[in-house]
């Protein structure tokens, strides 16, 4: 098994515009930590995305075209990071199996918003929606605006909801605050009649909300600017709009008992589907 030490960052990428996206985010992100970038290529394509191969049959066989697919992604990380490791792989299966066994020994596995056009850009393939929900390891889907993509706003956010099962994800979002040197804004939203105090409660205490692991992390990262904000709102329409002016939006998700490999909730798909920044989603133990 891979040192954790050396674990590497793992990007599959398919030859569309989306998965090279992700390739360029992932080679940031790869020098930020010091890690290897691993390019995954599958050798068969989901029938259901809506997304011609992008090689013909007549080149010469799906072997053959994941390598060209490879090729392209190698040489355009290389131009963009030359002083990234970078290894490469053609896998025979299915994509979101490989890239879920993948994560297994990745520090990070990265895939792209595999939407297509000025409408259908805003959704989210099947196969980044598979991988974010089965992954072991953290997944970030690259999507959003490039201004949000390229890290122009130089300020990340992680969703705090219940204490006991944030640890992971706060821990992860102060390490991506901390190598990219920007402030962090935890968010814990919140609804008058949802705060365990009856119809018409008021906000939240803000130290029993940030207390715990937030406090325990922020100790750890005591360089790392911290922002708390509780609003009032649904989680979702308040991740979104502070997903706006954010390079990466990063929550949680939690395990469902009875339900293996599935641990996405109405919110995780939501943020996925429409975030303006690329979303991290962090899998809880």
């Amino acid at each position: 098994m891979t040192n954790v030490d050396e674990r590497p960052i793992v990007v599959g990428v398919d030859g569309s515009e989306a998965g090279l996206e992700a390739a360029d985010w992932a080679a940031d992100e790869a020098v930020r930590h010091g890690r290897r970038l691993r390019l995954v290529c599958a050798m068969t394509w989901d029938p259901y995305e809506a997304v011609t191969p992008p090689v013909t049959a007549g080149s010469g066989g799906s072997e053959e075209a994941a390598q060209e697919i490879l090729a392209e992604a190698s040489e355009r990380v290389a131009a963009r990071q030359p002083t990234v490791d970078v290894t490469t792989e053609v896998s025979l299966g299915e994509p979101v199996t490989t890239l879920t066994a993948e994560a297994s020994e990745a520090y990070l596995v990265v895939t792209g918003s595999r939407g297509r056009g000025p409408l259908t850009r805003m959704l989210l393939g099947t196969v980044s929606l598979g991988v974010a929900a089965r992954a072991s390891c953290p997944v970030v889907v690259v999507r959003g605006e490039p201004e949000n993509r390229q890290g122009r706003f130089g300020r990340i956010v992680v969703g705090v909801d219940a204490e006991e099962h944030a640890a992971t994800a706060v821990g992860f979002a102060f390490r991506e605050a901390e190598v990219r040197d920007v402030p962090l804004t935890a968010v814990h939203a919140w609804r008058a009649g949802h705060t365990g105090a009856g119809d018409g409660a008021g906000p939240p205490d803000a130290a029993d909300v940030f207390g715990g692991v937030v406090a325990d992390a922020a100790a750890v990262h005591a360089g790392v600017r911290l922002h708390r904000e509780t609003i009032e709102g649904s989680p979702r329409q308040v991740l979104l709009r502070q997903a706006e002016t954010a390079d990466l939006l990063i929550v949680g998700a939690h395990h469902r008992r009875g339900v293996v490999g599935l641990r996405l909730g109405l919110l995780s798909h939501a943020l996925l589907h429409h975030s303006p920044c690329p979303v991290a989603v962090v899998p809880q133990p």
